[in-house]
C-alpha cells in the first residue's frame, strides 16, 4: 500500500510513519522543514503548496497538520480545505489526525469534552478551531475522509501496548475508567483504518484497552 503523510515532521506523524513502514507500506513524507522522518521518500514542500499531482497515485493521505498559536489556529480549517480540494473526486483516502475536545459526552450529542468544567481554558481555542475544521469536513461528500480522535490523555511518550478500543463520536473510557492512549497505539489504529477502510466519511476515536 502506498501512502503519503503530510506535515510529517511532527511526533504523531513519526509514529504513523514507523508503523506503516513496519507493515511494508511505501511511505512518502511531505514537510516544510528538513527531513527528520524514517519515510522511504521525502518531499520538502509546505502543505499549502501541495497540488493534486503531488498526491496523485496514493492509496491514502494522512493529514498530521497542527497549529497552536492564536494567529495560526484558523489554519486547521484552511489546511484541511486545501487537502480536500486537491483530493476531491479521487479514490485517495484522507485520514485526519484529530482532537479529543470535540468528542461528545452525552447520547444527544449536544455537549462536548471541551464544554466540561475541567477542560483547561488554555486549550479551548485549539479545541474550538479543530471542532470547526471537523464540522467543515463533515460537509465534504466529494472526499473519502476519516477523522480519528485520540483519547483525552494523548501521550507522546506512552508505551506501545498494541491494544486499543475503537470508539465513535462519543468519549470512550476503558475498563479502568481512563481516556488515554499513546501516540504509538494511536498510530496502530490509524494504519489499521487505512488497511481496512471501514469508516469512510466518519469520525472515529481510539482509547487504550
Amino acid at each position: 500500500m502506498k501512502i503519503a503523510v503530510v506535515a510529517a515532521n511532527g511526533r504523531v506523524a513519526g509514529k504513523v510513519i514507523e508503523e506503516a513502514i513496519s507493515r511494508g507500506f511505501d511511505v512518502t513524507a511531505f514537510g516544510r522543514r528538513e527531513n527528520n522522518t524514517k519515510a522511504q521518500d521525502y518531499v520538502q514542500k509546505d502543505l499549502f503548496d501541495l497540488t493534486a499531482d503531488d498526491l496523485k497515485g496514493f492509496d491514502a493521505v494522512v493529514d498530521a497538520f497542527g497549529a497552536w498559536t492564536e494567529d495560526t489556529l484558523e489554519q486547521h480549517s484552511t489546511s484541511l480545505k486545501h487537502l480536500c480540494d486537491i483530493l476531491s473526486g479521487t479514490d485517495t483516502r484522507l485520514l485526519v489526525v484529530g482532537g479529543a475536545g470535540s468528542l461528545y459526552v452525552n447520547p444527544e450529542h449536544t455537549a462536548c469534552v471541551s464544554d466540561g468544567p475541567d477542560f483547561p481554558d488554555m486549550f479551548k481555542p485549539l479545541a474550538s478551531a479543530m471542532a470547526k475544521a471537523l464540522g467543515e469536513l463533515r460537509e465534504r461528500n466529494d472526499v473519502k475522509w476519516t477523522y480519528i480522535s485520540p483519547a483525552g490523555d494523548f501521550q507522546a511518550d506512552g508505551e506501545r501496548s498494541g491494544k486499543y478500543i475503537l470508539g465513535g463520536e462519543e468519549l470512550t473510557l476503558n475498563s479502568r475508567n481512563e481516556s488515554i492512549i499513546s501516540y504509538a497505539d494511536y498510530a496502530i489504529a490509524m494504519i489499521d483504518e487505512i488497511e481496512k477502510g471501514d469508516h469512510i466519511q466518519q469520525r472515529i476515536s481510539v482509547v487504550r484497552a
